[in-house]
């Protein structure tokens, strides 16, 4: 039968003694504060305490730790307080799970001009040393296809397809989507703009060479950096915190070769394709806002249109998306294989990769411009 924490007080030679009984466990934690508030009051005008545990009848975990804080409580007033009569399995249970104050610690006020200044070099050293890894991680990747390519019969040719349809199939509707609208806002403003000098059917120009060159390509890669590269992060990231890719070198298959490869592959066969279906898209768009807000009927504007593109107009754009979807590729299985074992890893390295995409997307983007701009193509 279970019976009520109690203290009962008295003063003997050893000073007051306070003698605990009933039970101080957890099923009486409305009474345990209560009870032990009487641990410390009566002991106020005492010079020394002890607590006599020998009629104690059951003690847990909840009922150590009260006991103890009481202990420390009266320590802390200059109380000399010490146990007695307790059973070798409540001393040990009060001196691992006795109570322990908790210092808050120090805060550290750095001036703001050191403090910048560490931001900015931790960010400079994290920056160069994702670059390296991601460098040395392509390496391998680069010596990985040269393997396959004198082994044709280790390419896993159904997880390649079946990636393939998932980066390229799945994804026609939202990229032709995203280019209808850009390319039909973009022909839209620019036929307002251009109008006010009487240039108007000049914004086929600009849709002709802006899209096909820059604005198709770069937006398709954005849109997988954010649908695809993060697909692939947390797939790697969640085998990896489920010890999937562990198992698979204990069972002598190598990670890259399983799961990274056919992605990689599929996601460089993907991309350029979506960037042709994306130029299409973005075309259309801007032929449907000439006719309605210029009048300039469908005949006029592939007749405008060829003549203010060509070939390598077109090509510029095919040509940048393997290396865009190659590093996109990359900075999502780099961060996939860094997660580690929780779901906050999970998360912040699914962020890492796609905005790490992004921003390389738009910085390979800006170096084609340079390249082809100085090679006049």
């Amino acid at each position: 039968m279970s019976v009520a924490p109690s203290v009962t007080r008295q003063v003997g030679g050893d000073g007051l003694v306070l003698t605990l009984g009933g039970d101080w466990t957890v099923a009486f934690s409305a009474t345990l504060e209560a009870t032990a508030a009487l641990l410390t009051e009566p002991a106020r005008q005492a010079a020394a305490a002890v607590l006599d545990l020998s009629a104690v009848d059951r003690m847990d975990t909840a009922g150590a730790w009260v006991i103890d804080r009481a202990r420390v409580e009266l320590a802390d007033t200059g109380i000399s307080a010490s146990y007695r009569g307790a059973r070798p399995e409540y001393a040990l249970l009060l001196k691992e799970a006795g109570f322990t104050p908790i210092v808050p610690p120090k805060p550290t006020h750095l001036p703001t001009t050191v403090s910048l200044l560490s931001a900015i070099g931790e960010s400079v050293y994290t920056a160069g040393y994702d670059l390296a890894e991601g460098v040395s991680f392509f390496g391998e990747l680069v010596a990985l296809t040269f393997r396959l390519l004198l082994n044709p019969m280790r390419w896993r040719w159904t997880s390649m397809t079946y990636h393939l349809e998932m980066y390229s199939l799945r994804s026609v509707p939202i990229i032709m989507l995203i280019n209808f609208l850009v390319g039909a806002i973009v022909t839209q403003q620019g036929i307002f703009q251009l109008g006010q000098f009487g240039a108007s059917p000049y914004a086929v120009n600009l849709v002709g060479v802006l899209g096909l060159r820059e604005l198709a390509v770069l937006m398709t890669a954005i849109m997988i950096a954010g649908r695809t590269g993060s697909a692939i992060t947390a797939e790697i990231g969640s085998m990896s915190m489920r010890e999937e890719i562990d198992a698979l070198r204990v069972m002598a298959l190598d990670p890259l070769e399983v799961l990274i490869m056919p992605r990689l592959i599929a996601l460089v066969i993907a991309l350029p394709v979506l960037t042709f279906l994306a130029d299409l898209a973005e075309l259309a768009g801007g032929l449907i806002v000439s006719w309605l807000y210029a009048g300039m009927i469908p005949v006029v504007f592939i007749a405008r249109l060829h003549s203010a593109i060509a070939t390598e107009t077109f090509a510029v754009g095919l040509i940048k998306a393997p290396f865009m979807a190659a590093t996109i590729g990359v900075i999502a299985a780099v961060e996939g294989m860094n997660v580690r074992g929780s779901a906050e890893s999970l998360g912040q390295n699914v962020t890492a990769s796609v905005v790490k995409s992004i921003f390389m997307v738009i910085v390979m983007d800006g170096l084609f411009a340079m390249f082809f701009s100085a090679v006049n193509y």
